[in-house]
């Protein structure tokens, strides 16, 4: 049974950093490009980032380019996203997901950003 269990999210200014982990568990974690999507307020789920699933290929949003550090550990089966000069507009619901963008799998239960001063 898969399951993800995403942590690390909290309030935080303009400005700042914050880093989100994914722990997976249920399948084989080393075998499968990860993606992080979001859900702000009001609006749709929007796909952020992906990696491969040996870790050295990445993919970015327009959107979070430049600000945002996908990457993972497969000994410990944990997805990361670093986050930094965060912006009013990244406050959602981040979660992680087996598979790249557009995958209908599952997610966790999510862990919450909030960017505001």
């Amino acid at each position: 049974q898969v399951r993800l269990v995403e942590s690390g999210g909290g309030l935080v200014q303009p400005g700042g950093s914050l880093r989100l982990s994914c722990a997976a568990s249920g399948f084989t974690f080393s075998d499968y490009y990860m993606s992080w999507v979001r859900q702000g307020p009001g609006k749709g789920l929007e796909w952020i980032s992906g990696i491969y699933a040996g870790g050295r290929t990445t993919d970015y949003a327009d959107s979070v380019k430049g600000r945002f550090t996908i990457s993972r550990d497969n000994a410990k089966n944990t997805l990361y996203l670093q986050m930094s000069s965060l912006k009013p507009g990244d406050t959602a619901l981040y979660y992680c997901q087996r598979g790249p963008r557009g995958s209908k799998e599952g997610k966790g239960q999510g862990t919450q950003v909030t960017v505001s001063a």
